[in-house]
């Protein structure tokens, strides 16, 4: 799941690994796509045939992640409409939306006007 993902790129980032390999899922990987293009990656690849495919990740030491706020969790999940979509940190984070389109960031689902699951902050 993506919360284990995230926690494993915060701790590699801290131990300056080079880079990483978690398990495959399709959420994991549309999180790294859009974690990679917002710049807190350097790169990804998916390695490997089903069943035993994995994510191999490689952290971008120029732009660390900062915080993560973890704020939908199994056990309560938080929905929002776009219209109440707030802003992280005063515009230098990213809130990162299960939407009916995929995983979008809070400028990209506000342009398209699409609300739906908060998965996390990020800064």
């Amino acid at each position: 799941m993506y919360i284990d993902l995230l926690i494993k790129i915060k701790n590699a980032e801290a131990a300056r690994k080079k880079a990483l390999k978690v398990r495959f899922t399709k959420m994991d990987a549309a999180v790294v796509k859009l974690l990679e293009e917002k710049g807190f990656l350097k790169k990804s690849e998916i390695k490997g045939r089903m069943p035993k495919r994995i994510l191999e990740i490689e952290p971008n030491p120029d732009r660390p992640i900062q915080g993560i706020k973890l704020l939908s969790k199994p056990s309560r999940r938080l929905y929002v409409g776009y219209k109440d979509i707030k802003r992280v940190k005063g515009g230098f984070g990213f809130l990162f939306l299960s939407t009916p389109k995929g995983i979008l960031t809070d400028r990209e689902a506000r342009k398209e006007k699409v609300g739906g699951q908060m998965l996390f902050e990020i800064w």
